[in-house]
């Protein structure tokens, strides 16, 4: 079944992580044999290849840099600046992907059309299309630098990641968005960029969705009545996303779907992470919602963590084929699976773009 994977970091894999994601996973784990500076090393799950042999023909890819100021603990850019400069960088490794027949950007309904169509065909190798997203919007110096991001083919934003933001303020952050936060959304509703409110805190979350009226989903975010931490939506967020027609990306981070998950000591066999966890957060959404229509796919696999973090049922992305089998014995109907592993995200495409 063809997939629509609404976050990946492919281009930090690519360039911050070293990883040459033209190879097979396999080859891949292969180079890595004997690093220590990642936790994820030799563990890695995604590869342009393993992508195709999942059927995962469309993404959102993002762009990703944060500007730490001096009071923040986190790493990160000392200047938005340099921040701006690691997202070019980024931006430059996905066009040369473009050059090379390994990648498509997708801007507009015309060109999803198009891209939707070849993956329909039996073309033995097919460019993995993406829709560029950033994630945390520290890097955006000002308006005219999200109007320059747009122009490069923007077209989704998270204001914020972890931590305290220049926009808002994100997961474990304090605080609300203030001026620079509104004037940011409004800037982001002018262009009719989706607003992807994935990470901010619940101060945030809400104050965001009280003045934003433009396109809203969540790319990577799954459900706080299964794992109670801020990271996750509770129910009265989750119906507020189903109010604004939202799809919710459900995430393949083992802490983020199992309760007692212990960073470092943890493994996904010891707690049990299956894929079956991610289908528990769907059918939660599925059942606040009445229907299947809010719900899709977001891994967010290599973000920063490999199999030593994820379900254990899954060896490389290309084993999201498996949901579809797990979905049936569930007693979701072939159009409600259909919906999960694709068709949500590319309806809210298609209204969001017509």
């Amino acid at each position: 079944m063809f997939v629509f994977d609404a976050h990946l970091d492919l281009a930090m894999n690519a360039m911050e992580w070293n990883r040459e994601l033209t190879w097979p996973v396999t080859a891949i784990r292969t180079s890595e044999i004997g690093m220590t500076d990642k936790p994820d090393r030799n563990k890695n799950t995604v590869s342009l290849q393993d992508m195709r042999r999942g059927n995962i023909g469309l993404c959102v890819a993002t762009q990703i840099a944060r500007f730490s100021k001096k009071t923040n603990p986190l790493p990160g850019w000392k200047s938005p600046q340099q921040a701006w400069a690691q997202t070019q960088g980024q931006l430059a490794w996905y066009k040369s992907m473009e050059d090379i027949g390994e990648m498509v950007q997708i801007r507009n309904l015309e060109q999803l059309k198009a891209h939707l169509q070849l993956w329909e065909t039996p073309k033995e190798k097919k460019p993995i299309g993406y829709i560029l997203s950033l994630e945390g919007a520290d890097s955006i110096i000002s308006t005219h630098y999200l109007e320059k991001s747009y122009e490069q083919g923007l077209r989704a934003i998270g204001p914020a990641h972890y931590g305290p933001g220049t926009y808002a303020q994100g997961t474990n952050g304090e605080g609300g968005i203030g001026i620079k936060g509104k004037t940011l959304l409004k800037e982001i509703e002018r262009l009719n960029l989706i607003l992807d409110v994935t990470h901010l805190n619940d101060q945030s979350f809400w104050e965001t969705l009280k003045i934003f009226n433009g396109p809203v989903w969540a790319s990577h975010n799954n459900c706080r009545a299964l794992v109670d931490h801020n990271r996750q939506f509770s129910d009265l967020q989750i119906k507020e996303l189903i109010k604004r027609q939202a799809v919710i990306g459900m995430a393949l981070d083992a802490w983020m779907l199992a309760p007692n998950w212990i960073r470092g000591i943890s493994t996904p066999k010891g707690l049990g992470v299956t894929l079956h966890n991610m289908i528990d957060n769907m059918d939660h959404i599925c059942q606040l919602a009445g229907n299947t229509n809010h719900v899709g796919i977001g891994t967010d696999l290599d973000g920063g963590f490999g199999t030593e973090q994820c379900p254990s049922d899954l060896n490389t992305i290309s084993d999201i084929q498996k949901v579809p089998n797990m979905l049936q014995k569930r007693g979701y109907s072939p159009n409600d699976i259909e919906n999960i592993m694709h068709k949500n995200f590319l309806g809210f495409l298609e209204r969001t773009w017509k």
